[in-house]
């Protein structure tokens, strides 16, 4: 019978109290967010919960500085691999991971770091790795900062969306009055975090090896076949430069892919059978 359990806290390596649920009682899967993402904001979670129940555990958190976590500064990339690494721990010593978006980088670290990650699953790294698109502002982060300090939390959502989501301005001007606008203002300064474990991947240059090369753990790098170029192209560059991965496209899907779609790819992809329990 499927489990699941209510909010529960771990303390991560620098105190931060992290809020996870867990759903099911087999295979631990641990879900990264992308940016703005967490549990009471992306109902998609829930979903693929339900849908993985019945053969996984899965694992979701709330990243540091969102939902029912905690966020101790000053922020660091290396604290969120942290938290993970606390997640792992709480899962039973191992798990896999599926990431999203700007979440890829956070669990990439987490591998390369060789943290206890027997498996990943990408979807869509946010990544810009060639001319079909800008690059972000080479400011970025610390013209995000500067908004959430000054008190404008939605024009700092609105920075993100137009530099770094592109969406048009005429879109984003509607979706400010949107019920799920305020949502996106209270973890406005989270995106700064996404940006700054990003690093250089959104510079417009080829991946490097050198920050992810050494990952050998199995790897499925996935994308949709609806998404812009760009965000394949990354997927591609991803795949090529990970020693040990593999591409998956998935037909008529976008950014936000449909996790009905997602959970039987997932759950061939983590399947027990191919690791011979």
């Amino acid at each position: 019978m499927m489990s699941i359990t209510a909010t529960k806290t771990l303390r991560s390596k620098d105190g931060t109290t992290i809020a996870f649920s867990r759903t099911g009682n087999v295979p631990p899967i641990i879900y990264v967010d992308g940016a703005l993402g967490h549990r009471a904001f992306n109902p998609s979670e829930a979903e693929l919960a339900s849908l993985l129940g019945p053969r996984f555990s899965l694992i979701t958190y709330d990243r540091r500085g969102r939902g029912e976590s905690g966020d101790t500064p000053p922020y660091a990339p290396a604290r969120e691999v942290e938290d993970l690494d606390a997640l792992i721990d709480e899962a039973g010593g191992s798990a896999f991971v599926v990431a999203m978006s700007s979440g890829v980088a956070l669990a990439l670290d987490a591998a390369a770091q060789g943290r206890a990650i027997t498996k990943l699953a990408l979807y869509e790294p946010s990544f810009i790795v060639d001319s079909t698109r800008p690059p972000i502002p080479t400011d970025y982060v610390s013209h995000l900062r500067e908004l959430v300090s000054s008190g404008r939390r939605g024009d700092a959502v609105e920075y993100f969306m137009t530099k770094a989501v592109e969406v048009p301005a005429g879109i984003v001007a509607q979706m400010r009055t949107a019920p799920m606008w305020p949502g996106m203002e209270a973890v406005a300064h989270t995106i700064a975090y996404d940006g700054e474990t990003l690093g250089e991947s959104m510079s417009g240059k080829p991946l490097s090896k050198k920050r992810w090369g050494s990952i050998s753990v199995p790897t499925l790098v996935i994308d949709g076949g609806a998404s812009p170029a760009w965000l394949r192209n990354a997927a591609q560059a991803l795949a090529d430069v990970l020693p040990n991965a593999e591409r998956r496209t998935l037909e008529g899907q976008t950014h936000d892919v449909d996790p009905k779609v997602l959970a039987p790819v997932l759950a061939e992809f983590f399947g027990v059978s191919k690791q011979g329990s």
